[in-house]
């Protein structure tokens, strides 16, 4: 997947590349499931430095520096990482500064 992108990528483009693999497939919940595997306490976030783990150590792993990329924009707050959040921005797109 990082290998698809047509240059540098930032949350927007990892997202644009993470919904094309996603588009017609999963579901939220399926996808949400996906992420709670990893959430001990069920609490809807992961640590970010958990989340970093998992990225730079499983599957496509990504490097420090794709995952600084990722996380710039990202629903992240005091250092947990809102996968309920993502996964409704993965499939329903970001909302803009109005919305919020």
């Amino acid at each position: 997947m990082v290998n698809e992108a047509p240059g540098a990528i930032n949350f927007t483009m990892f997202l644009t590349l993470f919904g094309e693999k996603l588009t017609g497939t999963d579901p939220e919940e399926v996808i949400r499931n996906a992420f709670q595997c990893f959430d001990e306490d069920n609490s809807g976030k992961l640590t970010e430095d958990r989340l970093r783990e998992l990225l730079t150590t499983m599957g496509d792993r990504y490097t420090h520096e794709q995952v600084d990329e990722l996380f710039r924009d990202a629903p992240i707050k005091n250092g947990y990482f809102d996968y309920v959040e993502f996964t409704r921005m993965l499939k329903h797109g970001t909302k803009d500064k109005d919305e919020q």
